[in-house]
This record gives structure tokens, C-alpha cells and sequence, in this order.
């Protein structure tokens, strides 16, 4: 079992920038795949971005690519986001999630594909 806690969301103004947490605790993640997803009010869970287990690959939505920033440091167990000049479409619950897989393959964008969640951390982004 894996568990999965996000931080560091909170409120910001357009063009600002936040940073995410996701510290893992039960196993270590050297060994796990690891993505971000969101989600909007009203809108389904949509991936973000993902990276393989030794950091080597990652995958970005168009929507962030260029803004936003996946990294890992498996010696602390922990996986961040970067999200640089944020938007009020950026606003959402930000979820991590696991994979007992290594690497991402090609359906890395599916949270169906992932197998442990976070309980989210909410990024509000104001005009």
C-alpha cells in the first residue's frame, strides 16, 4: 500500500506560481511511476503531467506544458509540481496518484491507469 498526501496549494493571483507536494508513505516510490491530475468543478479528472520512476521521462497536457513542472526525489519519498504563470483555468483539486508500475507507457494520461490517489490539494488562481 501506498499512501499519498498533497500540500502546498492554496490561493494566487494570475501569473503567479505555486509549488506541490506529494509525500508518499507505506513503500518507497523508486519503484513507482507517478502522476498529477485535476479537477475543475462540474469538469472530469484530466491528467496534468507524469514522470517514470527515475525521473529520466515526462508528459505534460498541452494545456501546461511550458508552465508547469514535474520532479521527484525518491530519497525523500517525494513528488512536486512546479506551476509557473498560473491561470484562473488553472484553477482545481490537484491530485497525485501512483502507479505500481515503474514506467508510463503510452497511457499515461489515464487515471484509470494509476492505482494509488492522494486526497487532493485545492489551487485556486484569481484574475
Amino acid at each position: 500500500q501506498v499512501q499519498l498526501v498533497e500540500s502546498g496549494g492554496g490561493l494566487v493571483q494570475s501569473g503567479g506560481f505555486l509549488r506541490l507536494s506529494c509525500a508518499a508513505s507505506g513503500r518507497p516510490l523508486r519503484s513507482n511511476a507517478m502522476g498529477w491530475f485535476r479537477q475543475a468543478p462540474g469538469k472530469e479528472r484530466e491528467f496534468v503531467a507524469a514522470i517514470n520512476w527515475a525521473g529520466s521521462a515526462t508528459y505534460y497536457a498541452d494545456s501546461v506544458k511550458g508552465r508547469f513542472t514535474i520532479s521527484r526525489d525518491n530519497a525523500k519519498n517525494t513528488v512536486y509540481l512546479q506551476m509557473n504563470s498560473l491561470k484562473p483555468e488553472d484553477t482545481a483539486v490537484y491530485y497525485c496518484a501512483a502507479r505500481l508500475s515503474p514506467n508510463l507507457g503510452t497511457a499515461y494520461y489515464s487515471p484509470a491507469t494509476y492505482n494509488y490517489w492522494g486526497q487532493g490539494t485545492q489551487v485556486t488562481v484569481s484574475s
